[in-house]
């Protein structure tokens, strides 16, 4: 049984309801009083609804073709008397529990229904045995009594009666697969015989009955069989067969003894594509929908496949908004809940253009748009202005997490705490709230088994636990995010625990941070780990890295940019300003390199580096935050720029029990050491 979450139902749930036949409600183990027909369709269109909040206004148009004056009383009637029904018990003038009242609308919660059960008993039955998805569907075909919302005419019910027929139908082929693979093809055939005489159309029937012929020996009528299916399909609806029922015929011409066995990843994927292109429409809105869950999956592999799922996302939200509907577009957009485990984006043009269509679509959507949809949306806005100043991240992402914790979709939730910890920079020293929000993802995740948000999770905490110098609890997390990245196929984890390690070497080195040899295996660990990037497709990442890593273990060493005389001078090892692509921490680096330069005899360097000093910026919000200002507070100091030394002071203060590794990925050593030296040189 499931909850609207998607989750399992509370065991001890009192009430149920079957719309699998003429609408029913028990309570308390009692058959419930539920009224006239329209009085049982406002129960059943809250079924229909699955958990989601109906508005009272969608409720009266559903109920009433024309809908009478005086409606609105009566629907409030109706939902007075159900709750009186299915809640016998419930105290006077106490809140209602199963029948409640959200927002402007009323929705179901804490209750079994049958149709929810049946779907979810279809749904896993594919990752099942034989044995076992037989038995389960069995028992959920055992819980139809008739036709789906039997009695009920509005155009919903209809439409639900047919899509849970169709359901029934692939829970009734599933069972004859799963007999089959069981070695009871024989027995299967009468049955299967009479179902493609009833649905003729349906290729699944046509396979399968012909797969039983053939596994009980009956090759010749197998055979004929899957020639009657291609003589009516080519005759009646013009269309070829699909790919497995071709497959079949091939395999019981050549006797192939594994014939219509489990497909592979290949087949799957070629049937399924087949199946899509024949069946939906080129142009169709569900091609939007469904390219942007290719595209979520796409985005995982890293590489060419993050870069063009960036692009084509673009192109998808476009597309969408070309068509004005901006339900359609909240799905498209929502569709693309990719997390991101590094505050600065990828492509900040795309991002901005995503951030936009987000906003444009959360200002057209109707007043009665499902919490949930909104929460996917300010979500997005949250996750793609991650390292931007302003307000408006912070807020989005404040405002997804307080709707979808209202929603009680846990994938929704996971997506806006996501957005929540990519912009909870709003100033130095947050890895203790960090730490809190990945530790709700991971058991948030775990509990409804959604990998890649507990994968998150356990990147987080290894980035706020390395800020907070507790390296063994970082290693356990960096080991449980290795482990899932590499059971769900994620490539891109292995870049985050590959520096994680580089990182965790450099600080357990720090006694020895000014011995040549020793600070030369940590640089060659930090460009080890440099090489993981290559062709990861997360230029926000890369870019200006592995100079950065190096710099911040030099200044935290107290040791000049370029390692001073006895530094060995290994290819790449050695941050200069002229040959090293800084990307986007220039600034922060520059005064450092000039000083170096100056340490050896260039006067004018000096009087560059104390300019460039008065021309740093505030770093942008995110993980590198306290190491920049460090850098930024390091060089003023080393230039005697006191009004400089003062922000890196102010702004390095709420992290003063905090170590300047909080990215998980380098360090700059403890926050305190560098706030000693800048009040030490404010002192003098």
């Amino acid at each position: 049984m499931s909850d609207r979450s998607g989750g399992p139902a509370a065991a001890t749930a009192p009430v149920r309801v079957g719309v699998l036949g003429p609408v029913t409600a028990w309570a308390d183990d009692a058959e419930a009083a539920l009224g006239g027909p329209r009085q049982r369709a406002v129960l059943a269109r809250l079924v229909a609804a699955r958990g989601r909040v109906v508005t009272a206004g969608r409720l009266v148009e559903d109920l009433w073709d024309e809908p009478p004056q005086g409606a609105l009383v009566a629907l409030r009637t109706f939902v007075a008397a159900l709750r009186r029904a299915i809640e016998p018990g419930r105290a006077a003038r106490t809140p209602a529990r199963v029948l409640v009242t959200d927002g402007p609308g009323y929705a179901l919660r804490h209750v079994d229904v049958d149709a929810w059960a049946f779907e979810a008993a279809v749904s896993g039955a594919r990752d099942q045995a034989p044995a076992a998805a037989r038995a389960a569907l069995d028992r959920a075909l055992g819980t139809w009594r008739g036709a789906a919302y039997a009695g009920l005419e509005q155009p919903w019910a209809v439409a639900e009666r047919g899509r849970l027929a169709e359901l029934r139908l692939v829970a009734v082929e599933r069972v004859a697969e799963a007999r089959t693979n069981l070695g009871e093809a024989a027995d299967v055939v009468p049955d299967l015989d009479a179902h493609v005489i009833e649905h003729p159309w349906r290729e699944e029937g046509w396979r399968l009955l012909a797969l039983a012929l053939y596994r009980s020996g009956r090759q010749a009528d197998a055979l004929e069989v899957l020639r009657r299916a291609r003589a009516m399909l080519t005759g009646e609806l013009g269309m070829d067969p699909g790919p497995r029922l071709a497959e079949l015929e091939a395999q019981v011409l050549r006797h192939d003894p594994g014939a219509g066995g489990t497909p592979g990843a290949d087949d799957v994927w070629r049937d399924t594509t087949s199946a899509y292109e024949r069946v939906v429409a080129a142009g169709a809105r569900a091609r939007l929908e469904s390219t942007t869950t290719l595209l979520r999956t796409l985005a995982m592999t890293g590489g060419d496949g993050l870069t063009a799922a960036r692009t084509q996302r673009v192109a998808a939200v476009g597309a969408a908004e070309q068509l004005g509907d901006p339900d359609l577009t909240a799905r498209v957009i929502g569709a693309f809940d990719v997390p991101g485990a590094w505050t600065r984006s990828d492509d900040a043009g795309l991002a901005a253009q995503v951030v936009a269509a987000a906003e444009r679509t959360l200002a057209a959507l109707p007043d009665d748009t499902p919490g949930a949809v909104r929460a996917k949306l300010l979500a997005t806005v949250a996750v793609e202005s991650r390292g931007l100043a302003g307000a408006r991240g912070p807020q989005a992402a404040h405002q997804a997490e307080a709707l979808a914790r209202r929603s009680g979709d846990p994938a929704v939730l996971a997506f806006a705490l996501a957005g929540r910890y990519l912009t909870r920079f709003e100033h130095t020293g947050l890895a203790l709230e960090r730490d809190a929000t990945g530790a709700e993802l991971v058991s948030l995740a775990a509990r409804h088994g959604l990998a890649t948000f507990e994968i998150l999770g356990h990147l987080v905490r290894v980035q706020a636990l390395s800020a907070l110098g507790r390296w063994s609890d970082a290693q356990r997390h960096a080991d449980d995010a290795g482990a899932l990245g590499l059971r769900h196929e994620r490539p891109l984890v292995g870049v985050f625990t590959a520096w994680f390690g580089a990182l965790r070497a450099a600080a357990s080195g720090a006694p020895d941070g000014k011995d040549p040899a020793a600070r030369a295996g940590v640089e060659r660990g930090y460009r080890a780990a440099a090489a993981t990037l290559d062709d990861a497709g997360m230029p926000g990442l890369t870019e200006g890295l592995l100079p950065l890593a190096i710099l911040a273990l030099r200044v935290w060493h107290e040791l000049p940019a370029d390692g001073g005389p006895a530094s060995p001078r290994e290819t790449g090892a050695v941050p200069t300003l002229d040959d090293t692509d800084w990307g986007p921490y220039e600034p922060w680096a520059r005064p450092h390199l000039l000083l170096a330069r100056g340490a050896h005899g260039d006067a004018a360097a000096i009087a560059a580096a104390a300019q460039a000093v008065r021309r740093i910026p505030d770093p942008p919000p995110g993980l590198l935050a306290e190491v920049l200002w460090v850098l930024a507070g390091r060089a003023a100091v080393a230039v005697g720029d006191r009004r400089m030394a003062e922000r890196a002071r102010a702004a390095l203060a709420p992290a003063a029990g905090e170590i300047a590794a909080g990215s998980g990925v380098l360090t700059a050593g403890p926050v305190q050491d560098h706030l000693d030296a800048l009040t030490a040189f404010l002192a003098g």
